[in-house]
């Protein structure tokens, strides 16, 4: 299973240990559950609820990429790979 914000579940050592469920995409059914999962056990993931709110599936497939939700989210881009999605999506408008 992949994640909204990208990640591969089956590669976490937390899934590999049982201490997570493992994610979902922002358009799973389950997506709303996760979340309140993660509430329950202190953690908040502001991207998974970010694509919920907004129907996609994973943030790399969102027209809003990269986003402040992404930028001030301490996990899983870095800031240079966020500037560098900013020069990727420039460079595809301008191709068209």
């Amino acid at each position: 299973m992949t994640a909204a914000c990208g990640i591969a579940c089956e590669v976490c050592v937390a899934l590999e240990k049982g201490i997570c469920h493992g994610c979902a995409a922002g358009t799973d059914a389950k997506a709303p559950e996760m979340v309140e999962w993660l509430k329950g056990i202190g953690i908040s993931c502001p991207v998974l609820e970010c694509a919920i709110k907004n129907k996609v599936d994973y943030c790399l497939r969102c027209e809003n990429l990269p986003c402040d939700v992404l930028y001030q989210a301490d996990h899983p881009y870095s800031k240079s790979l966020l500037d560098l999605f900013k020069v990727i999506k420039e460079m595809l408008k301008n191709k068209q």
